[in-house]
């Protein structure tokens, strides 16, 4: 698999999103306290931009009238439809054993373990003809 630098860890603050596009794909790249994930930016629902949709909590309710709000900021809801899914893991809260988004692998690396020299500038042959400077590749 090819990897791909996307952004610096700064660029995403925590709680924050960053669309990319990689290889022809948009994928949200989200920041949950320090955690870095990646979701392919399409709804497995109706194709809607799923990462551009409201980042939330969960919650749920084991009687009426009582609601719990847990796992704030770690829920993705779908701009069109508001099917939810879990930004750890790609999964759908709406329909957990078959639906599910495409989840990528994300690591943080240093900047020194992404590019080691040393580095060779690519040098073309330059001569003069005449009066015109002529470059060779």
């Amino acid at each position: 698999m090819a990897r791909h630098v996307v952004a610096a860890t700064h660029e995403i603050p925590p709680g924050g999103r960053k669309l990319v596009t990689l290889r022809g794909r948009s994928i949200g790249i989200f920041n949950l306290d320090g955690s870095y994930y990646a979701l392919l930016n399409r709804c497995p629902h109706q194709g809607g931009e799923l990462c551009r949709g409201t980042v939330t909590g969960l919650a749920t309710s084991t009687e009426p009238g009582r609601v719990e709000y847990s796992r704030h900021g770690e829920m993705l809801k779908c701009p069109w439809h508001g099917w939810e899914y879990d930004i750890r893991t790609g999964q759908s809260w709406c329909d957990p054993n078959d639906t599910r988004v495409r989840a990528y692998e994300v690591t943080v690396e240093p900047g020194a373990t992404l590019a080691r020299g040393p580095f060779v500038a690519e040098t073309f042959p330059v001569s003069v003809e005449q009066d015109y400077v002529v470059v060779e590749l």
